[in-house]
Parts: structure tokens; sequence; C-alpha cells
């Protein structure tokens, strides 16, 4: 039989690294547009509205459209059909249907 090895002292934890920090999504939007006032995702869909452009931009399967916002200041999106994909949006002169802006690109 083999003598045993004395145990060895054990080794003291190293200390944690501090974390990274989180890195908030992308925008999907283009920078220039600035922040929107308000975003958010419906059906597969996303829209980001920014007053100050008049613009109001919908990404749908990768694809971002922009759109005339008018004189409509969009607060949300207040029904979707998921079968047609058609969006409809509130504002201050009730809702606007998504069909009624003018597209830009």
């Amino acid at each position: 039989m083999k003598p045993m090895k004395p145990m060895e002292p054990m080794k003291g934890m190293e200390p944690m690294k501090p974390m990274e920090p989180m890195k908030g999504m992308e925008p999907w939007w283009p920078k220039d547009l600035g922040e929107p006032a308000t975003s958010g995702a419906q059906n597969g869909m996303k829209y980001a509205f920014f007053p100050d452009k008049q613009r109001l931009l919908i990404e749908r399967d990768g694809q971002v459209s922009t759109y005339d916002s008018g004189d409509h200041r969009i607060g949300g999106v207040s029904q979707a059909d998921g079968s047609s994909k058609t969006l409809t949006f509130s504002s201050e002169n009730g809702d606007v249907d998504l069909g009624s802006l003018k597209k830009l690109d």
C-alpha cells in the first residue's frame, strides 16, 4: 500500500469579475430620426413614431417602411388584424389606418 500524501491547503476563491453592462437593443430605425415619441410591436410588426419629423416607421419581416404621418400625433396601436396584417393607430384625431398615410419608401 502506498503512503498517502498529506492534504494540500485549499485555494481561496478568486474575486468575481465585474458584470458587463447589458446592452440594450439597437434601434431598428435610422439614427438621424432621433428617439421616437412612441414605439412598440404588434403581431410581429414593429412601429416607431417621430412627431418632429412627421414620420411613422413600420418594420415587417425585416423590411422597414416609412410613412408621412402629417398632422397626426400617434399614440400607439389601437387595433391590429393578424390575418390581413393591417394596423390602425390611435391619434388625437381618432383612429388612423396605416393605408391612409402616404408611404415614402
